[in-house]
Formats: structure tokens, sequence, C-alpha cells
């Protein structure tokens, strides 16, 4: 392979399309420079619009996204996400790798166990020295500002990610509620989102 070829393979673009059973996306991955780890934008629409997009943004959750578990809303908050874009017709979907709050899989596995024992999300965090809450939305920031928008319409039940991301001059412009995927198994996990960690959430019994 020629010094030439090399050099087109390498200046290739990290975006591609992506059909989904939602409709079609485009997919663009971004590394973090902190520590390597990488992210994806799923978006669909002109991004050359002014208008402030509907954008959504989730973090990793394997046992939720690719597993189905019901211990969690975030699959069905994913696809909720994914779907609603579609019929919206534009907007954009930043998938953080950021598993567990930010615990990571091994931490989360733990936290499960000690949930199973009887403690809540938050302490269960809590007991093995971990943060309730470990996320860090710089990354999404910068995402946000790289395709083009600085002024967004959040999908989120999550006050702290909102205002992370106003830490960063992405200004939320409405805070659109995102409920999905509430079950009997994960009816005490959402209410200590509620109760304890300021999600605005109602949850009935």
């Amino acid at each position: 392979m020629s010094k030439h070829e090399v050099e087109q393979y390498t200046a290739v673009p990290a975006d591609a399309k992506l059909p989904t059973k939602y409709g079609d996306f485009r997919i663009r991955s971004y590394i973090d420079p902190r520590d390597g780890s990488e992210h994806a934008a799923i978006y669909t629409g002109d991004m050359d619009s002014q208008q402030p997009p509907l954008v959504r943004v989730h973090s990793e959750c394997l046992t939720g996204d690719a597993l189905g578990s019901l211990r969690c809303d975030c699959g069905p908050q994913l696809q909720r996400a994914l779907k609603t874009i579609q019929e919206e017709g534009r907007g954009i979907v930043l998938y953080l790798r950021q598993e567990g709050r930010g615990i990571g899989l091994f931490a989360k596995m733990q936290a499960y166990n000690l949930q199973d024992r009887g403690l809540d999300t938050l302490d269960a965090n809590l007991a093995l020295n971990l943060p309730a809450d470990g996320r860090d939305y710089t990354i999404a920031a910068s995402i946000l500002k790289d395709i083009g928008h600085d002024t967004v319409r959040l999908m989120t039940n999550n006050p702290d990610k909102v205002a992370q991301l106003e830490q960063h001059n992405i200004t939320v412009l409405h805070r659109v509620e995102h409920k999905a995927g509430i079950c009997s198994e994960n009816r005490d996990y959402l209410r200590t989102k509620a109760q304890r960690m300021g999600h605005i959430l109602s949850i009935v019994e």
C-alpha cells in the first residue's frame, strides 16, 4: 500500500449510516483525549439548522441497553429517545461510555449484589466507597459543540445533567420529561433517584 493510500484511509471520518428499527440515523464516534474512552453521537436531520435540536445524553448500560434488564429504565429510555427523535425528524442521542453512572461494569455488579441484600442504589455505591453518581458530561458538551450546537432541548429527568452541561457553556433551552420503562422491578430504583438524587420523577405506587 502506498503512502498516499495510507493517508487516504487514515483520513476517513468516523461517521457512517446507521439504519435502525426506528429509522435511519448517522453515527459518529469520538475519542475523549483525557482517557481514550470512545463515545458516539447518533443523529438525524439537518445539523446545519440553527434551531436547537432535541438531545438525549445517555450513559451506557450493558444490562439495560443490550440485555433488557428490568432493574433500571435505561433500555426503554434509549429506545424512547431514538423513536422520539425520528418522529421529530431531527435530533441527537449522545451515547457516553459511563457504565454504572461512571463506576464501571465490575463495580456496578458489586453494587447490584449489595442491592440484592437490601441496600438502595445510592447506599450500595457509597458502601463500596464510590460516588452515588460519578458521571462527567465534559465530553458531551464538546461533542455538541463539534456538531455545531451549543443550545439544545434536553430529554432528561436529571437536573444535575442540565447543570453540568450549562457549566460547559451548553444552553438547555428546555428540559423535556423523559420517562419510560417504569415497572415493578425498577420502581424502588426510580423512587431512590427521585427522593434521594433529585431526579424529577413522579413514581405512582
